[in-house]
């Protein structure tokens, strides 16, 4: 390890011992920046298996993904790793043209070979994320011919139905898009593994900046990249450490021993108004608030319950006070600025409606239920509020809270009963929370596609077919159309509460210049970072 490198890390064992004593200022050098953001969610570094929020904005700026948007208007498409693409007059077959001169963080050269690797494995390994590219007929006897690459410049793809290439396109944007260096992970292959056990805590990307040291639930170190095709980035170095709370997050920022805060709430931004040294700005973002009903729990499948929880939910009281600043009400599942989004809000709090409600499924009594969330704020907050207000009709709410991985294990699972957490979609385009929310096209433990329909146990045949059909309707308008129709059908029908979607607010200390924030969770790039 460099001189540099452990002065980081002896830095960041200061920082996370800040709420019991103060030590020395650890102000990094111009050329490293240094981030604090909640990143227990962080299950594994393979892109492969990223499924979650911490994991997916690591991967956007380790790898190079084939295709992204623009964070600024997301449906014009741009070339990563691909430099352009084509799509056969039948479109089922797309052709990617790989960009000359790219590099691997190893030195080795980036192919179309690297690339059809890259994607056959995301199918073969069927990690949470393989649905993305399965839905498109991909399957492990079939990916080897449909996936494949004709010389080192060139990569063809073949769906097994003519969908809007729009919707294709997009799926590429996301993790399942990145490009790996498939001599380095083939180097570390294990039984078959495909290197997956090396990659679950190792990188080999061709991003701006190559991972330098990963420990769970403590800090990431990134090194930047001299050698990215875009050029190299500013910082030589980042450093995101794990703070998970925002009081320390706050006085950190403040005393100038971090560049960003990133999970400061409402009350932290309040108090740091004024100072001409910090920068606030808010994000709009695609991700949604919400609560899971478990259907296999024997009150919550009763459709009155599902009705009467949420009439339970003090929306706008909790935006305003909780979440102030930090997110909307918003009550259906595609997040403003998706194609097809909605505004109706059906719900509010009412108490009374609600007991009515129960008094029909024969539960005017009450009953007695958990929820699972995050041991952290505002989920905590959030979490407490929604007890209150479950109590108006006496339903006895137990919390349980937990570390990030262990709540969500649970949930996929289906080991819960009512699950109080964050959804972001995986690529823009509506199908990614229509097929997530709307579509649970088999019920069963052993299922192939475990959509947040499915982890809740709900069949919904009417829904599944809907949000199949939607996908091939290439007129924008009509297409739109659909997506209102289902969100309003799920409105009333689903296992879902959804509540909020979220503005992130970030407090950056005002030297700082070109953090991007983009509107997805893995659109938040570092390589243009300066402090001037």
């Amino acid at each position: 390890m460099s001189g540099l490198a452990g002065g980081l890390v002896a830095a960041a064992a200061a920082v996370a011992g800040l709420a019991l004593a103060a030590p020395a200022s650890a102000r990094a050098p111009d050329d490293v920046f240094v981030m604090a953001k909640e990143i227990d969610d962080i299950i594994t570094l393979d892109p492969a298996e990223v499924f979650e929020f911490s994991g997916a904005e690591y991967s956007a700026n380790v790898y190079e993904r084939l295709v992204y948007f623009d964070v600024d208007n997301v449906q014009e498409l741009k070339g990563g790793a691909a430099r352009s693409w084509t799509v056969s007059d039948d479109g089922r077959t797309y052709t990617f043209h790989i960009r000359e001169g790219q590099t691997f963080h190893s030195g080795n050269p980036v192919t179309a070979f690297d690339a059809a690797y890259s994607l056959r494995r995301v199918v073969l390994l069927n990690k949470s994320p393989a649905f993305i590219l399965a839905q498109f007929g991909f399957t492990p006897e079939n990916v080897r011919e449909r996936i494949r690459a004709v010389d080192d410049s060139t990569l063809t793809i073949e769906t097994d139905r003519a969908y809007a290439p729009s919707f294709f396109l997009a799926c590429l944007t996301s993790g399942v898009g990145s490009v790996v260096d498939s001599k380095l992970v083939q180097a570390h292959d294990k039984g078959g593994d495909m290197g997956h056990g090396w990659l679950r805590t190792r990188s080999a990307g061709s991003g701006p900046f190559k991972l330098r040291m990963w420990k769970p639930n403590e800090l990431i170190i990134l090194d930047g990249f001299a050698d990215y095709w875009r050029g190299p980035p500013a910082m030589t170095r980042v450093v995101i450490r794990h703070i998970a709370e925002p009081g320390t997050q706050r006085l950190l920022i403040e005393t100038g021993d971090i560049d960003v805060a990133r999970n400061l709430g409402p009350d932290q931004v309040a108090g740091i108004g004024g100072n001409p040294g910090l920068r606030v700005r808010y994000a709009r973002k695609g991700a949604l608030y919400y609560l899971g009903l478990n259907q296999n729990n024997p009150y919550l499948r009763r459709p009155e319950v599902k009705q009467a929880l949420r009439y339970l939910v003090d929306y706008d009281g909790i935006a305003k006070t909780i979440l102030r600043g930090s997110a909307v009400v918003h009550q259906s599942f595609l997040p403003q600025g998706f194609l097809g989004a909605i505004d109706d809000r059906p719900y509010r709090l009412d108490a009374d409606k609600a007991k009515r409600l129960l008094e029909e499924a024969g539960l005017g009594a009450g009953f007695a239920v958990t929820m699972d969330t995050r041991n952290t704020r505002p989920a905590l907050d959030v979490a407490q509020s929604i007890q209150a207000t479950f109590a108006l009709a006496d339903i006895r709410l137990e919390i349980l809270p937990a570390g990030g991985k262990q709540v969500l294990t649970k949930y996929r699972a289906r080991n819960h009963d009512i699950y109080f957490g964050r959804w972001g979609p995986d690529y823009q385009d509506p199908h990614t929370n229509a097929s997530a929310f709307a579509s649970n096209p088999d019920n069963s433990m052993g299922a192939e596609f475990k959509t947040l329909a499915w982890r809740n146990g709900w069949e919904a045949p009417d829904l599944t077919a809907m949000t199949a059909a939607a996908v091939f309707e290439r007129d924008p308008d009509r297409r739109a159309t659909l997506y209102a129709e289902i969100q309003r059908r799920h409105q009333q029908d689903s296992p879902f509460v959804i509540m909020f979607q979220e503005v992130e607010l970030v407090v950056e200390r005002a030297r700082l210049s070109g953090l991007v924030l983009g509107p997805s969770f893995d659109s938040n790039f570092y390589r243009a970072v300066v402090k001037n």
